[in-house]
Formats: C-alpha cells, sequence, structure tokens
C-alpha cells in the first residue's frame, strides 16, 4: 500500500493527494503583491574575517616552557628574541656542519633543521 503526504499529514492510499498541475502561473493580485514584497536589489557585505594571530600553538607546553617563560620575563622580550635568534642560527650551523661532514645534501639538511624546530616547540624551546 503506498503512502502520501497531504496537507494534513500521511495518508495510507493508493493515489496521490496532488490535484494542481505543474505549469499553473500567478496571475493578477498574487503576482503583484508577490513581486512588490521581494526586494529588487540585494546587497551583499564584504565577510568578515578573522585578523590572523601568530603565536606558538605550543605555547606554554613542554618541560623547557616554564623556564624559557620566567627568562623572557626577567631580560625582557626584544633581548630574549635576540637571543633565541642567535641560538637558532648557532644550531642551524651545526646542523649545517654535520650534514657536511657525513655527506648530507641539501634537502636533507633542510629536512633536519625542521625536525629540530619541531622538536624545540615539542620541548618548550619556543614558548
Amino acid at each position: 500500500m503506498a503512502t502520501s503526504i497531504s496537507a494534513t499529514g500521511f495518508k495510507g492510499s493508493l493515489c496521490s493527494s496532488f490535484h494542481g498541475s505543474w505549469g499553473t502561473s500567478m496571475v493578477g493580485e498574487d503576482y503583484s503583491m508577490l513581486a512588490k514584497s521581494v526586494p529588487k536589489h540585494v546587497r551583499v557585505g564584504k565577510p568578515v574575517r578573522a585578523q590572523p594571530i601568530m603565536k606558538n600553538v605550543n605555547e606554554g607546553k613542554g618541560v623547557f616552557a616554564p623556564i624559557v617563560v620566567v627568562t623572557r620575563n626577567l631580560i625582557g622580550k626584544k633581548p630574549f628574541n635576540q637571543l633565541r635568534g642567535k641560538a637558532i642560527a648557532l644550531h642551524s650551523q651545526v646542523i649545517t656542519e654535520f650534514c657536511k661532514s657525513i655527506g648530507a645534501d641539501a634537502k636533507q639538511r633542510q629536512g633536519l633543521i625542521r625536525l629540530a624546530k619541531k622538536n624545540g616547540e615539542r620541548l618548550g624551546f619556543l614558548a
């Protein structure tokens, strides 16, 4: 037995409750009222986009994070970042020298530097 949906709910019957035609059009008052209720132009504003935040996702995490945060607060942000930059540059030089000694190419060297950065984030050196 077929089931159809009508305005009053479900009906169990063999025929449909639809009695209109697919080609009906709105004429007269109905159309003019509908046309007046719909705006002629729709304004679309610019989408609101949040400003990107440059922040370490691992801030405060890791074994060395508390030491890093205390040191940054003691010596100040600018001198701390200068010190951190020198340490990162020195570490990159050590990795480069290591790669030269074992005969690793530039792609492997770059991979080791990225790995060192990820490990630094996990340990809390970049907090």
